[in-house]
């Protein structure tokens, strides 16, 4: 009786999915209907609630229709066991505990429920998705890349130091003429794969760890970053006044709209979302739709079967680096426009956050398991604990244990996977 089974079409269970999905968004549109009544008989206003969970509700109904139409094209069952169950809450257990805490969240701090809120979650999660597709890859390969957050600051310090306004007083190069601003955009990038470069060179010539490697490189980075930012004009002083045509990249906002009296209506959505949703999908191109790709996954799975099987290890691993390098290289301009300005110290600790939000998204620090779907879920969650315990007004350092906490029971979750396999 215990193990007895309960078998499905996947065809079936999709449509059970679209169901759901459906009663969410119908939920929605009678909270959003009677929201006057709902927020009386709460005691308390509910926001965006009713937007939020159309939105969430229209979401699993596409997916739920996605998966009919892979159905119809594959077939498929799906087993409810106790088996299946156990699998499951193994592999979403953190999704599931993390996803709980924002309810938690959102019940101490309604106003957390705000659309505006979730926008700025996405917005401040734009850089850090960017900077954790290119961490991805090293950790596809059984390593990691420890200099990411130091060259975000190098490629924050190089780019806002050209991009000064003439009249700032305490200009970084005081005589250095007008440059497109495409120009320390490209030269902080190029700076940023060097190091890529040399990263890559030690770990495929050398066969070195990744973790010693780029350990290393990351200490080079930030004296070399920290002697660039302390020049005799500068001596080590924040960056600022940084051109507006520079900072317009990381603030600029659309579809916001207004109504008549003027009244913000939509805030609008950063141009840093729809930068970081490009990446995203450039870098599943190149995961799943390229030879490189498919390299990657091999010498993640198995480095020696990869060779015989005449995959060039040296290439691909340089290449991995070095794409990393870019994504870090972008993610410091982005940065560094959105907040208009720069220190030598920004960046700090973003390759961990990275590296946390890849492993929460199912990339197995083992290799040659992982998507960029999963990458974007686990950057998404993990900002948005940050954001709500901030919200909430948690102590900065009971954030810090929580944000441990989070990282070491993602890595245990992932070993225990990985053991049993």
């Amino acid at each position: 009786m215990g193990n007895r089974n309960l078998t499905i079409t996947t065809q079936k269970f999709s449509l059970y999915i679209m169901a759901g999905g459906g009663v969410i968004t119908i939920l929605g549109i009678v909270m959003q209907a009677l929201n006057g009544i709902v927020s009386a008989f709460a005691k308390r206003s509910i926001y965006d609630l009713p937007i939020l969970l159309i939105i969430i509700g229209l979401v699993v109904v596409v997916y739920g229709f996605t998966q009919i139409r892979r159905s119809n094209r594959f077939g498929g069952e799906t087993v409810f066991s106790n088996r299946a169950i156990s699998k499951f809450m193994t592999n979403y257990a953190i999704f599931i505990s993390l996803f709980a805490l924002i309810v938690v969240i959102c019940i101490i701090e309604p106003r957390f429920l705000q659309i505006r809120v979730i926008l700025d979650i996405f917005t401040i999660s734009s850089t850090r998705l960017i900077i954790a597709t290119g961490i991805c890859f090293s950790l596809l390969i059984a390593g990691t890349d420890l200099s990411a957050g130091r060259m975000v600051g190098l490629s924050a310090v190089i780019s806002t130091s050209m991009l000064q306004v003439p009249e700032y007083a305490n200009r970084f190069w005081p005589n250095l003429p007008a440059l497109p601003v495409f120009l320390p955009i490209i030269i902080a990038v190029v700076a940023c794969m060097l190091f890529g470069s040399l990263n890559g060179f030690l770990v495929a010539k050398f066969e070195m760890h990744p973790f010693i490697a780029t350990l290393g490189v990351s200490v080079m980075v930030y004296g070399a970053c920290s002697l660039y930012f302390d020049t005799k004009y500068n001596h080590s002083q924040p960056i600022g006044g940084v051109r507006p045509d520079f900072a317009a990249i990381g603030q600029t906002k659309v579809l916001t709209f207004t109504d008549a009296a003027g009244k913000e209506v939509f805030p609008g959505i950063s141009v840093l979302i729809f930068i970081a949703l490009g990446v995203a999908i450039l870098m599943w191109f190149l995961l799943n739709k390229t030879t490189f790709g498919k390299n990657v996954y091999a010498i993640g799975g198995n480095r020696e079967a990869a060779i015989v099987s005449g995959v060039n290890v040296f290439k691909t691993i340089v290449i991995i680096f070095i794409l990393g390098s870019v994504t870090f290289g972008v993610g410091g301009v982005l940065e560094a426009s959105r907040t208009a300005g720069a220190t030598n110290n920004y960046g700090l600790g973003y390759e961990l956050d990275a590296i946390a939000a890849c492993v929460v998204g199912g990339v197995s620090l083992m290799g040659g398991i992982g998507k960029i779907s999963g990458v974007v879920s686990g950057v998404l969650l993990f900002s948005t604990i940050q954001y709500g315990l901030q919200f909430i007004n948690v102590s900065p350092m009971w954030q810090q244990v929580i944000k441990g906490v989070i990282i070491v029971v993602a890595v245990a979750i992932d070993m225990t996977k990985y053991r049993s396999k």
